[in-house]
């Protein structure tokens, strides 16, 4: 990273220099335009235990992808350690977060049998990875109400709070892929949390 901006600057002085030495005017950058764009951080996740629920799983990734910058998930390849495992029991969903951005989550059949969107319980869970709390009970437009907006809600995308959020944990985080190594929500390095059941 480093390197990459003193290549630029020096790169930046070159040219304005030029234009000097040859005799002509220097023109200044526009301001306000990044150096560099941040790349979102890569979280991975192996769905293979998910059972008839893996194409939810797909889904609710996708709908973080297309709903925040800071943060991508992507199918975990093959013999690769994922940083979130997503299994299917016959419980009821739940995630449990080792870190932002790691841990195990339980597409629960229970849920399903009840009447509940699996999409929007995939998308619900890994947003508990993502590091939002549950937001009972609430409306339909928030995504981490969960259960309580009802069997009807089939809303699968996070609100606008919701997202800021997102962004705002993964800010100082993005390094462009996951890892062993977690951040907490400041983006510092540190120990990685105990799993702490989050039951929806």
């Amino acid at each position: 990273m480093r390197i990459r901006t003193l290549t630029g600057s020096l790169a930046t002085v070159l040219v304005m220099s030029f234009p000097l030495l040859s005799g002509g005017q220097a023109v200044a950058a526009p301001s306000g335009v990044p150096e560099q764009s941040l790349a979102a951080r890569v979280l991975t996740y192996d769905a293979s235990g998910s059972a008839e629920f893996r194409s939810a799983v797909d889904r609710g990734a996708a709908v973080w992808n297309e709903s925040v910058d800071a943060v991508e998930l992507r199918p975990a390849a093959s013999g690769q350690r994922a940083d979130i495992r997503v299994l299917a029991d016959n419980g009821w969903p739940r995630a449990l977060p080792a870190g932002l951005g790691g841990g195990t989550v339980y597409i629960g059949r229970q849920a399903v049998t009840q009447g509940y969107d699996t999409i929007r319980i995939s998308a619900h869970e890994l947003g508990h990875i993502l590091g939002l709390p549950d937001r009972k009970p609430g409306p339909c437009s928030s995504l981490m109400s969960g259960s309580s907006a009802g069997t009807a809600c089939t809303n699968r995308y996070p609100n606008a709070a919701e997202r800021a959020e997102v962004e705002r944990n993964f800010a100082g985080a993005r390094s462009g892929t996951g890892g062993a190594e977690r951040t907490g929500s400041a983006g510092q390095a540190g120990p990685v949390p105990r799993a702490v059941p989050v039951m929806d």
